[in-house]
């Protein structure tokens, strides 16, 4: 038998039990920053020593030696490197956890914030510590231009197109550690459930929860490793 293509969509709930603040949580960062003066191009573009001081605060979070990737990350990057079809790891999270856990099939759709770009040139480049106006690009050169390279509000997210051609040929889809409030992928669930099975993996029901197959509430470093255990024992 061949193996279920799978696509698989983390949120800020998988780096919840690393330490990392979230971002709608009634205590998280929306709670204490107005989303229009710190995550829009118009905010850049009004006060950019101000979005680049909010986002030196979260970059530092990244480089706090206590923070680690948790079982769940570990358990996904496990399936990446065994699963012997096809998988897509699409995270909304712009940490960088996945990544150091050891994914690679993997897309960032609304960016990295270990990462800058040029707004005058368009190139990314790594960019783990603090950014300012002064900060010159590693390309070009020019100042001024370096801005955080994720997606702010009113901008599209990255790797779309690549994004809904796995999503209309996958088997299976999982969402991990979601609201469900947050489009277009929160949307995602809707455009496969007709052709794939879907699984929500949640510390609780999300917004979207009745519009899966199968959900499961709990500790995503709980729920992870055991979907993963079971998926790897059957077809790896």
């Amino acid at each position: 038998m061949t193996p279920p293509r799978i696509v698989i969509l983390t949120g800020a709930g998988i780096s919840r039990e690393s330490g990392l603040h979230t971002f709608r949580d009634p205590d998280g960062i929306w709670a204490r920053h107005r989303i229009e003066d710190v995550a829009t191009p118009e905010a850049f573009a009004r006060n950019p020593a101000l979005v680049q001081g909010f986002y030196n605060a979260r970059r530092a979070q990244l480089r706090d030696p206590s923070l680690h990737p948790n079982a769940a990350h570990e358990a996904l990057a496990e399936l990446d490197a065994r699963w012997p079809g096809d998988l897509l790891l699409i995270t909304q999270n712009v940490d960088n956890l996945h990544d150091r856990a050891g994914s690679r099939r993997l897309i960032h759709m609304h960016g990295e914030m270990a990462k800058a770009r040029c707004l005058r040139c368009g190139v990314v480049s790594a960019a783990e510590g603090d950014l300012s106006p002064e900060t010159p690009c590693p390309a070009c050169g020019t100042t001024g231009g370096m801005r955080p390279h994720v997606v702010w509000f009113g901008e599209m997210p990255l790797e779309m197109e690549r994004i809904g051609e796995a999503l209309e040929a996958c088997d299976l889809f999982v969402s991990i550690g979601t609201s469900g409030a947050v489009y277009p992928a929160a949307g995602f669930v809707q455009e496969v459930r007709h052709h794939a099975d879907t699984l929500e993996l949640n510390l609780e029901p999300s917004e979207g929860s009745h519009l899966f197959d199968e959900t499961r509430h709990g500790p995503a470093t709980q729920l992870v490793p055991a979907f993963v255990k079971d998926l790897l024992a059957k077809w790896a």
